[in-house]
């Protein structure tokens, strides 16, 4: 790189990090911590891009209403559910892999290019098919998408922690969070201020344009000065996470918290369901970038006051976000079904979205930092593979009772969903406090 580009990534990362010395580098080889600037916001720009590419093809809000709008409104269950577990479940034996390599950024850039190529086959079942057929295209090419994500989940942390010093990570999270969230704006209100309902060759671009976005991104990742590191304990990876899975059987707060979190996937399953609501009681096309921003802002104006009650406690935090979400579910089913005449309002389900958006992102952070509070060391690493790994399958099973249960209506499972969000908060209370012991 020329010497005054260097200089002037220097000068701005230095800007960041608010130090005289922006580069302490206390956990990374010496030789890496050169690269640091540089590396910052390569990682930087592809965490944006693949964040503008996960808002365009969002399972909750655009493939919710495009399986709807292509006449496969019965897929919907099944949205969600694939796009979490397909990165959870396999991740034991990615990692197993990844760990054999001394260089990651491969993966995660092979794992961009997957999720390109998953897109474009998803554009491909909505131009060239019809019907079921376009929607069953669509979620298989889901399925590819998930299982790529899973290569770029794990190979993520193992790249920021060579190439990122500890107390820059962050940082980087939080400022691809906000340059997100502000581009998502932006990129709404480009795409559907004063559009009409949206056609075939609408969505086709959008997802076009998506997987763009991870082909861009995958560039600038594979541009990442990554050192080689240690290889050591990838072969038997697999089998220590197997074995791991005693936990369930003999660590009963663990047990309980997996439990607890599997009830709270409510927040995550509603939410396509108001999505489909909506476009089935409103002709209008610009709903869609009403749901777009609501999923975004929700996210953006809550998580800051999320993470300060977490600090208190996260447990706390799991409970009011659990009711929130089961009193939106609730509120909007039982609304539906004893008075219709209320939803007829074009603004009803965007706001009971947006507040189940809020609730969902308390739900999501409370048991993150739960999961982290409860346990050290490589406990937590084994915590986190066996909680994601179980609540991958149960994922799925899940989606297949939504399905079912979808076959009433779209509002039973609104409310079977609220239900299981009440019974999640109930065995939050049951949660031992955390925060205190660390």
């Amino acid at each position: 790189m020329p010497a005054r580009n260097r200089d002037t990534l220097d000068q701005v990362y230095s800007l960041i990090a608010n130090e005289e010395d922006a580069r302490v580098c206390t956990d990374i080889p010496e030789e890496a911590c050169r690269e640091v600037p540089r590396n910052f916001f390569l990682i930087l720009g592809s965490n944006v891009l693949t964040k503008l590419g996960d808002l365009l093809i969002s399972p909750k809000t655009v493939l919710a209403w495009l399986l709807s709008a292509i006449g496969a409104p019965a897929l919907v269950a099944w949205l969600v559910p694939i796009r979490e577990s397909g990165s959870m479940i396999p991740q034991m034996v990615i990692g197993a892999w990844v760990r054999r390599k001394p260089v990651r950024k491969w993966f995660w850039t092979l794992g961009s290019f997957g999720q390109a190529a998953s897109v474009l086959g998803m554009a491909a079942s909505v131009w060239f098919l019809e019907g079921y057929a376009a929607g069953a295209g669509v979620v298989g090419a889901l399925v590819l998408f998930s299982l790529a994500r899973g290569f770029c989940s794990v190979s993520m942390k193992d790249v920021q922690g060579k190439c990122i010093p500890k107390k820059r990570r962050g940082r980087l999270s939080g400022l691809a969070s906000t340059i997100g969230g502000t581009a998502t704006v932006i990129l709404t209100a480009l795409l559907f201020w004063n559009r009409g309902d949206p056609g075939v060759l609408f969505y086709t671009l959008l997802l076009l344009l998506a997987a763009c976005l991870w082909i861009i991104a995958g560039f600038l990742f594979a541009s990442v000065d990554e050192y080689e590191g240690e290889t050591g304990g990838g072969g038997n990876a697999l089998g220590d996470a197997l074995k791991s899975l005693s936990l369930l059987r003999d660590d009963a707060p663990f047990r309980h918290f997996v439990i607890t979190r599997a009830l709270l996937l409510c927040s995550a399953l509603a939410s396509p369901y108001f999505v489909v609501l909506a476009q089935k009681n409103s002709d209008t096309g610009w709903l869609l970038g009403v749901f777009l921003l609501a999923s975004s802002l929700a996210s953006s104006i809550s998580a800051s006051v999320w993470g300060w009650m977490a600090d208190e406690s996260s447990r706390r935090v799991m409970i009011r976000g659990a009711i929130v979400a089961s009193g939106a579910c609730l509120a909007v089913g039982l609304t539906a079904l004893f008075a219709s005449e209320a939803t007829s309002s074009v603004w009803f389900y965007p706001v009971g979205f947006f507040v189940l958006s809020i609730a969902h992102a308390g739900v999501r952070l409370g048991r993150k930092t739960y999961l982290v509070d409860m346990a050290g060391g490589n406990k937590r690493t084994d915590y986190t593979s066996v909680s994601n790994t179980v609540i991958g399958v149960l994922l799925l099973a899940t989606g297949g009772l939504t399905a079912l249960v979808s076959m009433i209506s779209d509002v039973a499972v609104i409310l079977t969903l609220g239900a299981m969000g009440l019974a999640g908060a109930i065995s939050a209370t049951r949660l031992r406090e955390v925060t205190e012991d660390h």
